[in-house]
């Protein structure tokens, strides 16, 4: 069983930034895809950003090149940074690892962290 950790949530402005973070202490970890997913107040789970064990990365439409995914290896993290927040942002934001090589589906994800609220202000 992988655990995964998001942190650095929290309530900002429409137009600020954040950084979230993924943590594991699995090794298993720098051979695995990792997602990103946002499930927003009364909505389905949606795909908002993954980064591949190679470093190859791909982002939700929505994302609008606000959005970075990249991880540290050495220090088995991912992260996602957040720019020009809109509060159509708010929700939960979670962070899960895939065995394929690359992923921007939630059922091809195994192992999901509890999530890291995030809400935007307007």
């Amino acid at each position: 069983q992988v655990q995964l950790v998001e942190s650095g949530g929290g309530l900002v402005q429409a137009g600020g930034s954040l950084r979230l973070s993924c943590a594991t202490s699995e090794r298993s970890f720098a051979s695995a895809a990792v997602g990103w997913f946002r499930q927003g107040p009364g909505k389905e789970r949606e795909f908002v950003a993954t980064i591949t064990r190679t470093g190859s990365t791909g982002y939700a439409d929505s994302a609008e090149g606000r959005l970075t995914v990249s991880r540290d290896f050495a220090k088995n993290m991912a992260y996602l940074q957040m720019t020009s927040l809109k509060p159509e942002g708010t929700g939960v934001y979670y962070c899960a690892t895939s065995r394929y090589a690359y992923a921007d589906d939630s059922r091809q994800y195994e192992y999901w962290g509890q999530g890291t609220q995030v809400t935007v202000s307007s």
